[in-house]
């Protein structure tokens, strides 16, 4: 048996175990997930929809996950339950909607598996994404001041506008553009409290 076999034949074996590992074992551990449904016919998670599914992509189009992950550790492996982030941790159903998923892979901002309980509030969402300092000083996310249209002092505001705490270069009011708006109800679709069973083991 030559060399040439004997390596070729390992490389083979490595890459033919790595895709059995990776990707057939755990698809076939997985695969009869499903959503789950409430008696008040409640079901999770849900597809992404209108402006959930288009604030998604623009999530990813930002880069979004190359500073947050979405997925909140069990206690024991980080202090993602006791800061907050999340109520129990991630499991693979959470992620039944996400194609691709955003897991992420590191953190140089909070993770975001559930910020949309932690922060319900659509203000919220557009002051930080306006100006992260003005919601969490010392904050080293970058502006997106391009999902927005500013109002100034002197203009009048139109009814969704939203104010900004602390004037800046005489703007008053943000007013979301649709791109704005649509990253929002994603981030605000996030949300990881739902009950489930498999979360508790």
């Amino acid at each position: 048996m030559s060399r040439t076999f004997i390596l070729a034949f390992g490389i083979f074996l490595t890459i033919a175990s790595s895709i059995t590992g990776l990707v057939i074992i755990p698809n076939w551990q997985f695969q009869a997930l499903k959503p789950v449904v409430k008696l008040d016919g409640t079901r999770y998670p849900e597809v992404y929809f209108g402006d959930q599914a288009r604030g998604r992509e623009i999530y990813i189009d930002q880069g979004c996950i190359y500073c947050h992950t979405q997925q909140v550790r069990m206690k024991g492996y980080g202090a993602d339950i006791r800061r907050g982030w999340g109520t129990r941790r991630s499991v693979p159903r959470d992620y039944l909607m996400d194609r691709p998923h955003q897991l992420g892979t590191q953190r140089m901002g909070p993770d975001l598996a559930s910020i949309g309980a932690r922060q319900p509030s659509v203000d919220w969402h557009a002051i930080h994404l306006y100006n992260p300092q003005l919601t969490s000083p010392g904050s080293i996310m970058p502006r997106f001041e391009y999902f927005f249209r500013e109002v100034r002092s002197g203009e009048a505001a139109p009814a969704d506008a939203i104010k900004v705490p602390q004037q800046s270069n005489g703007v008053t009011h943000i007013v979301p553009t649709d791109r704005g708006r649509a990253l929002i109800a994603y981030l605000k679709r996030l949300n990881q409290s739902f009950p489930l069973p498999e979360a508790n083991q």
